[in-house]
């Protein structure tokens, strides 16, 4: 079976949402005039496939979740909004009066957050940009971001990316899920799997799809607390607090020891 064109495929679904939302911009058609609705499909390596729609991604801030108004208020100084897509909290910051910089890997969410009126942008990993001049007070991983950790072998170097752009005292604020609440067989028999080979349980593996085009397959982290202090140990990087009142989210902050 032919594979699918590698390409960015957060920043064609992300253009696409926004004329859709907009009438700005060609918009995708199913047939006859009226828009598709624009839908993010998410492939797991155990052959799992679910779907989103990417309206999530431009949401203003009544479309928001309770914690992601809770993670506001923890914001503190100068704040990089990690994986900041199509600019959902970064643009509410900036209306607010607090500096922000977007980060993101996909050049067509850099693009769409920029139509948006997101003023300050960075396209570019953590890993790169941590050897630029700029430092920030706060980290942002909201909207399941937590999950950029990776892997246990992963997250030292993503923490020292961060730490590498922290002023002291800096402070990460994250949202996360804990996997292991769930008695659903699927995710069960996976969980397994994971620590069958070796990895935390709910490491994922995936691959997401728009149309034609589909990313390379990459890990994304959905960790319990206790296994995220594990991951911390040795970074610099302490956890301090962490609000689950949303369970099986919950919003963790660490700062940065020394």
């Amino acid at each position: 079976m032919d594979q699918p064109p590698i390409g960015d495929v957060i920043g064609e679904l992300l253009r696409d949402a926004y004329a859709v939302q907009t009438g700005k911009g060609p918009r995708p058609l199913a047939g006859g005039r009226l828009p598709r609705p624009v839908i993010e499909i998410i492939e797991r390596d155990d052959g799992l496939i679910n779907g989103a729609p990417a309206d999530q991604y431009l949401g203003g801030p009544d479309q928001w979740q309770p914690h992601d108004h809770r993670a506001l208020r923890l914001v503190r100084g100068a704040v990089l909004d990690i994986g900041a897509g199509a600019g959902r909290i970064a643009i509410e910051l900036q209306r607010r009066g607090t500096p922000v910089t977007g980060l993101d890997v996909s050049a067509g969410a850099i693009e769409v957050a920029r139509r948006r009126g997101l003023r300050d942008t960075v396209r570019c990993t953590v890993d790169e940009y941590a050897r630029a001049p700029a430092r920030y007070d706060t980290f942002l991983l909201l909207g399941n971001n937590l999950g950029l950790l990776e892997s246990r072998e992963r997250a030292p170097a993503f923490l020292a990316a961060l730490a590498a752009l922290a002023r002291p005292g800096a402070r990460i604020v994250a949202q996360g899920t804990d996997p292991y609440g769930t008695t659903d067989p699927v995710q069960v028999a996976y969980h397994r799997r994971n620590r069958a080979c070796g990895r935390l349980g709910g490491q994922l593996r995936l691959r997401l799809r728009y149309r034609l085009l589909a990313t390379d397959w990459f890990d994304y982290l959905v960790c319990s607390v206790d296994e995220l202090e594990t991951l911390l140990a040795g970074t610099g990087w302490r956890l301090i607090s962490i609000d689950d009142t949303d369970r099986p989210y919950y919003l963790a902050v660490m700062e940065l020891t020394g």
